[in-house]
Order: C-alpha cells, then structure tokens, then sequence
C-alpha cells in the first residue's frame, strides 16, 4: 500500500513584483509562472485574490491593499472586459488611505500596470480575471 500525502492547497502569492506578461482564458502568466483566477498586484508581492467578473467591489475585498496603503500611492482596478465605476463605499476607502483609484477594462489595467512598473511607481493592481 502507498501512503500519499493529500495536496496541499496554498493561498497563491508571488513574494515580489513582476510585469504581467499576458492575460486571458481566464488568468495571467508572469515571471514565467501561470495563474487562473484574478489577481492582486502589492507591494508585497502577487496574490490570488477570490473575485470574477461581476462579483461586487466591496471594501473588504481590498483589506490586503489597505494593509499596504502607505506603500501605494495608486491603485488601478481591472474590472473585467468592461470599464465598470468603483462603487462610492470602495472610493471613500481609497481617499481616506491617500490612494488614487482609476477602475478601467483588465486589459488596460495590466498594460497601465507595466508601464508604472517599468517607471519604479508606487502602483498596485486589483485585476479580475477574463
């Protein structure tokens, strides 16, 4: 009889920043790695983050990013296919932590993203997965 150990599911998180290399079919690839699902882009590093296209913006979905706000100067939020308006709960947050919010369709968000990357920006990136 073989004894396996049963898998192990981890929270998933990049422990650095990375440019997204590309996007779709329901996730991204960067730093020679895949993810299916949404992402968020930290200062602290890449994580998984549980939201689809759809799902609303609540202010608890971003307490990891509030956790990090004197690192963030903005925040881009990917909302999906679709430019969608930050709901006023979630933008209040924003302001009260000093961050600049700018919601637009995921593909912007990530090509934003590098670009503020690439320029050494104090930039995050809440990005819902198409």
């Amino acid at each position: 009889m073989i004894l396996r150990k049963p898998v192990e599911i981890r929270q998933a998180h990049f422990p650095g920043r990375a440019p997204i290399d590309s996007y779709g079919n329901g996730g991204f690839r960067f730093a020679d790695m895949s993810h299916r699902g949404s992402l968020l882009m930290l200062p602290s590093g890449i994580y998984g983050w549980d939201m689809a296209e759809g799902d609303p913006l609540t202010p608890e979905q971003f307490e990891r990013v509030f956790r990090e706000a004197a690192q963030i100067e903005v925040i881009l939020v990917g909302t999906g296919k679709d430019i969608k308006p930050l709901p006023a709960a979630l933008k209040a947050q924003f302001q009260e932590h000093a961050i600049s919010s700018d919601p637009m369709s995921t593909g912007a968000a990530v090509r934003t993203y590098n670009i503020m990357l690439a320029e050494s920006r104090a930039v995050a990136a809440a990005l819902i997965a198409v």
